[in-house]
């Protein structure tokens, strides 16, 4: 029988990348990003998957890190805001929070930006009134929402 604070070997495959890791099991995926892999643009907000500073895609799926085993993980594609810009040029949901000035501080940016590649993968409606029902999840301290309903109904008429 596995003792409690015994550590687990799994693998993470992160941003297209595998990960060999070897973890407690009551390790987050939030924990293991960012203290493990160096990752540290999820952030930690609340710890309670209410503020969706954390959010990451699980096999395309919005996710809240912070209630996520990583020894769940195994398996399963995990994708960050580290992976999401090419080499050349950003993601065109980042390029549109500059452009709508969709952040002030910054730290739920990565979360809402994620939250909003997943809403979009969901091809849920793009109009204003069901892009902020959809990333009601998501909070930012600083007002910017309407900004970033704006940036991300842009990206999903095109623009």
């Amino acid at each position: 029988m596995q003792r409690r604070d015994e550590a687990i070997g799994i693998t993470l495959q992160v941003n297209g990348e595998a990960h060999r890791l070897s973890v407690a099991p009551c390790a987050t995926l939030l924990e293991v990003l960012r203290e493990d892999l160096g990752l540290t643009g999820t952030k930690r907000g609340c710890d309670m998957g209410a503020c969706g500073a954390c959010t990451v895609l699980i096999d395309g799926r919005r996710s809240n890190a912070c209630l996520s085993l990583a020894v769940m993980q195994q398996d399963r594609d995990i994708r960050t805001i580290e992976g999401l810009a090419g080499e050349e040029a950003l993601h065109p949901l980042q390029q549109a929070f500059i452009l709508h000035d969709a952040l002030q501080c910054g730290y739920c940016t990565p979360g809402q930006i994620m939250s909003a590649l997943g809403l979009l993968a969901e091809g849920r409606p793009c109009d204003p009134d069901s892009i902020a029902e959809f990333m009601s999840g998501n909070l930012c301290r600083c007002g910017a929402h309407p900004n970033v309903i704006a940036a991300i109904a842009a990206v999903a008429a095109g623009g």
